[in-house]
């Protein structure tokens, strides 16, 4: 069996004043590539794009690379910690008109929206995943804020910085595009969201379905923060602090152990697991 990781962390935008930038992203990727080796992951088998690394074009190569060497019984495992944010769908496909996208180091402006060619948008890690052979263990932890909704208003940002925490999303960046953005969701139907996040676990018939870890639900906000006077991922920092505790517990109560961990630390946000029920059963890193 051979093990595969990808661990993105961006802290640092090259079109972003520095007022957006993050701080705990890359420690994410560096923290989680290290628990990884202890769960015998080698060190040539990993790899990690960090703020300028970490550009759309060299994200997306680098795991169409791991995706396209995958053979069944392998373990595969894609984490991503950076902004997260949303934009206009270009087909009929989205309930409420936008895609869910992740913010790499290259992200630009396009006219009142973000540019799609600089984020990775949640289809093309959907049809990303439907190549990956049956047989194939994925996981993906997504330390960023998956959806639109999370941000009911910027009044959100603002409050959440007074708590020394910054919410890892963006919204569109111009007054018209938020705008838009926020009429869209006020229209979306009920359950729209959850769904899509549902939807990135499911693959093509004898495709891999991937096991998800989002640090957040829908309607909130991942938090970047800080622990012991270093900065993290809010989800990162107490599902590896949890899984070294027990690397031996079910992947469902994990997630209960880090929801746990952010009610202790006043985090509004509530990670999710998503995935095949006989997932939720085994341990990280064990096939079901």
């Amino acid at each position: 069996m051979a093990r595969y990781a990808l661990c993105v962390g961006i802290n640092e935008f090259r079109t972003l004043p520095r007022s957006s930038w993050l701080s705990g992203c890359v420690n994410d990727a560096n923290d989680l590539a290290k628990a990884l080796r202890k769960l015998g992951f080698s060190a040539r088998d990993i790899t990690v794009l960090r703020d300028k690394e970490a550009s759309k074009r060299a994200v997306t190569k680098a795991l169409s690379t791991m995706v396209g060497k995958a053979e069944p019984g392998d373990h595969l495992v894609f984490t991503f910690s950076s902004h997260g944010t949303q934009v206009p769908s270009t087909d009929d496909d989205e309930p409420d008109g936008l895609d869910e996208a992740f913010a790499c180091h290259d992200l630009k402006q396009s006219g009142d929206d973000w540019d799609r060619r600089t984020v990775i948008v949640d289809d093309e890690l959907r049809d990303l995943f439907a190549k990956v052979p049956a047989g194939v263990l994925v996981e993906v932890l997504l330390d960023t804020c998956h959806s639109g909704s999370g941000l009911k208003d910027l009044d959100d940002i603002q409050q959440a910085m007074l708590l020394g925490r910054r919410p890892r999303f963006l919204p569109p960046p111009t007054p018209k595009g938020l705008s838009r953005a926020r009429d869209l969701r006020s229209a979306r139907p009920r359950s729209v969201d959850n769904k899509k996040l549902v939807e990135l676990t499911k693959t093509a018939r004898g495709s891999a379905r991937p096991v998800l870890f989002a640090a957040c639900r829908p309607a909130q906000t991942a938090s970047d923060a800080t622990f012991d006077d270093r900065a993290n991922g809010a989800f990162t920092y107490l599902f590896l602090k949890a899984l070294a505790a027990d690397p031996t517990q079910t992947r469902r109560k994990l997630q209960s152990t880090v929801i746990s961990g952010l009610k202790k630390g006043d985090f509004e946000q509530r990670s999710t697991l998503e995935g095949p029920p006989k997932s939720k059963s085994g341990a990280f890193g064990q096939p079901f």
